[in-house]
């Protein structure tokens, strides 16, 4: 059917041709929008002219009349097209057109007897033709539509036209740019210096991941998609650029999920002379401020919960909450006595067998806490093997100056005393070096150079990395983050 329905629409595109029609303008200049013009309607007396354009989404010819709605950006408004005010050839062009073709029209409003603003039209502009339908679909008199975009990995895969039908998609990722907005407009407002860094590194590093690799031809050696912006920011931070952040794409060859995709926006900032403390402060007073700007409240109904983001965010421990939720003390406890707690929660058997030492304690804690924590919550103070670039916590050199903010179940940032000993430093890579000899290939690697910037000397600091599509899809009550990314991975066709 599809096929039949194309070749019609390219017999029309011959005829509109044949007639000198083009059918791909250059430009067409509007004066208005739509929303602009159901707005200007005074009343029928105004012959003002508005020349607006748009997409065909609805087309009704009744004989030597058509009625038609345009669409564009602002939303939706009425054509009325009248054949002996048009004259035989400009409504013989009507007759060629199609749902889904961009058009430029002029003329001035009037009411119908409905009571529907609408564009009389006295001109018509053909600027794209559609050849290929768009899956709009038909309502029934129920109100059920049919042959409407509804599957999910073919609105991923074809994004263009999940946009172009689907208008609650398009406020959706308005909404997403307006979050990255209020993310740089804060940071900004800060004092913050924006800054670009390497997408392509000789070294990974930054956080436990793995990553894409690339040979670089021209140097014959081979570059990795960067996994995180941290180790090039805290270069930034000693040379002297107190606080700086990025908003960018990281990278990691990880597994597909509702929660992942392996191309992902970060914003990270860091702060000389600040600790985790103080970046606990900056991110709930960002977070509380961008969720009052865009939703005019600080209290939201999202996934089924209410979330208030109200300040200050809960703050709990992290060997207290495994304490509550998982009943061990990881200060004493073993690696048996945390798989036997995977058992116990149903985790799979070979996986509980592959998991050892930190990563152990990291899954014990995904399994347990993380389901528990669903409103803006901080968790503090995590085992030291978790955490290779956080400073050692004050007073219990066990543990690391970190936290992580939970919404709704997931970590949505993760915030450092950044660690500025380059000897100390140097040991914990020493130690991720030995996890990934024992068969850990996210730990991280050893980083000359990132060593030698510390012995510089890099000032006290605090670092935060935020994931951006998590937060979208907390504030934009999406459960699937392929739902926020404009063209998330898929598996090729």
């Amino acid at each position: 059917m599809t096929g039949f329905v194309e070749a019609a629409r390219r017999e029309k595109l011959k005829e509109l041709i044949e007639r000198g029609v083009a059918p791909f303008a250059y430009r067409f200049e509007r004066s208005a929008t739509a929303k602009q013009a159901l707005g200007a309607y005074r009343d029928d007396n105004d012959h003002t002219q508005y020349r607006l354009a748009g997409r065909l989404v609805a087309l009704r010819p009744h004989g030597k009349t058509t009625f038609a709605h345009l669409e564009d950006a602002s939303g939706r408004i009425q054509l009325y097209f009248k054949g002996d005010e048009l004259g035989t050839d400009l409504y013989g062009l009507i007759e060629l057109l199609d749902l889904g073709d961009h058009i430029g029209v002029e003329g001035r409003l009037m009411k119908t007897r409905t009571g529907e603003i609408t564009v009389r039209v006295g001109r018509c502009t053909l600027l794209a033709k559609a050849l290929r339908p768009l899956p709009l679909g038909k309502e029934d008199a129920s109100g059920v539509k049919h042959g409407e975009l509804t599957d999910p990995e073919l609105r991923y895969r074809q994004r263009y036209a999940d946009l172009a039908v689907h208008a609650e998609v398009r406020e959706l990722f308005r909404l997403r740019t307006r979050i990255v907005q209020g993310i740089r407009a804060f940071l900004d407002g800060k004092g913050y210096l924006e800054v670009e860094t390497p997408v392509l590194q000789p070294l990974y590093g930054g956080a436990t991941a793995s990553p894409f690799q690339t040979h670089y031809e021209a140097l014959d050696a081979t570059f990795y998609l960067r996994i995180a912006d941290e180790l090039y920011l805290k270069r930034c931070i000693v040379g002297g650029l107190e606080k700086v952040y990025e908003i960018g794409h990281d990278f990691r060859n990880e597994g597909l999920s509702r929660f992942h995709n392996p191309e992902f926006t970060m914003a990270e900032w860091y702060q000389a002379y600040a600790d985790y403390n103080d970046m606990a402060q900056l991110t709930e007073e960002m977070l509380s401020g961008l969720v009052l700007d865009l939703f005019k409240s600080s209290v939201l109904e999202r996934h089924g919960a209410t979330l208030s983001f109200e300040r200050p965010f809960a703050r709990k421990d992290y060997y207290a909450l495994v304490r509550e939720h998982a009943g061990v003390d990881l200060a004493h406890t073993s690696d048996a006595e945390l798989r036997a707690v995977l058992k116990r929660h149903n985790a799979p058997p070979d996986e509980i067998a592959a998991l050892s030492g930190p990563k152990l304690v990291d899954e014990v804690f995904k399994t347990c806490v993380e389901p528990k924590l669903v409103q803006p919550t901080f968790v503090f103070d995590y085992p030291v093997a978790l955490s290779p670039l956080a400073k050692p916590k004050r007073g219990d050199p066990t543990k690391v100056e970190r936290w992580e903010l939970f919404v709704q179940h997931r970590e949505l940032a993760n915030a450092f005393s950044e660690l500025n000993d380059p000897d100390e430093q140097r040991r914990r890579f020493e130690q991720q070096a030995a996890f990934r000899a024992a068969g850990d290939t996210d730990a991280q690697q050893l980083d000359e150079d990132y060593l030698r910037a510390l012995e510089y000397g890099m000032p006290p600091a605090g670092g935060v990395g935020l994931g951006v599509d998590r937060l979208t899809m907390i504030l934009a009550d999406q459960t699937n983050i392929r739902d926020v990314i404009l063209f998330p991975m898929l598996r090729p066709e």
